[in-house]
């Protein structure tokens, strides 16, 4: 089996091709910071541009629409996910083990605060669940190939139901994600650890 690999979220073709990669890429970090603290819709030209110090007018070179810098944001949030996350995994068989490290990945993703806002991928599925559109559809495929692949490894690993042992691992990060942002509680990612052990030992029961 081929490792998950988040969607990609398209482009249009507007967007002007000759940029500069690193410069790109410099705007997309910038871009899934704010989203995280300031949700997708928050995310417009002028306020990234604000944030980067770019003209708009060179901003709309790198994107022709606000769909267009929303849909390479989640693109970019999705890579830095794989990259913090699954790829430090995939050094572990699959079953028990791989699952055991998606877990830990996750967790120490959530509790490092990599973003202005937290998860970004806790604020967005907020923001966009009941919004209809390309930007939904991106967070969708992203957030459940992710869901999907902790089921599929749970599935390897025998469990009883693979399902619902992904939809309590993935709660409980984001139980813990929505804690510490709301309460500041510097316990909750160690009391998600707690209860991820807990799931992953009634899954070898």
């Amino acid at each position: 089996m081929h490792p998950v690999r988040l969607p990609r979220a398209s482009t249009t073709a507007g967007t002007d091709r000759r940029a500069r990669p690193e410069t790109r890429a410099a705007i997309l970090g910038a871009a899934v910071d704010l989203a995280s603290a300031e949700g997708l819709e928050g995310l417009t030209i002028g306020r990234l541009a604000t944030e980067t110090g770019m003209s708009k007018s060179g901003l709309f070179r790198h994107f022709g629409s606000k769909e267009e810098l929303q849909l390479a944001t989640v693109e970019e949030a999705s890579r830095i996910f794989v990259a913090a996350v699954v790829e430090p995994a995939l050094r572990a068989p699959e079953g028990e083990e791989r699952l055991r490290a998606l877990c830990d990945r996750y967790i120490a993703h959530l509790e490092q605060q990599t973003f202005a806002g937290g998860c970004f991928w806790g604020a967005t599925t907020a923001e966009f669940d009941d919004r209809p559109g390309a930007v939904r559809d991106a967070i969708a495929g992203a957030y459940g190939a992710w869901t999907t692949e902790l089921a599929r490894q749970a599935r390897l690993a025998a469990d009883a139901d693979p399902e619902q042992l992904a939809f309590e691992l993935v709660s409980v990060a984001q139980g813990a994600n929505s804690r510490y942002r709301l309460f500041g509680d510097g316990d909750a990612f160690a009391r998600a650890r707690t209860a991820f052990e807990g799931l992953l030992a009634a899954q070898r029961s």
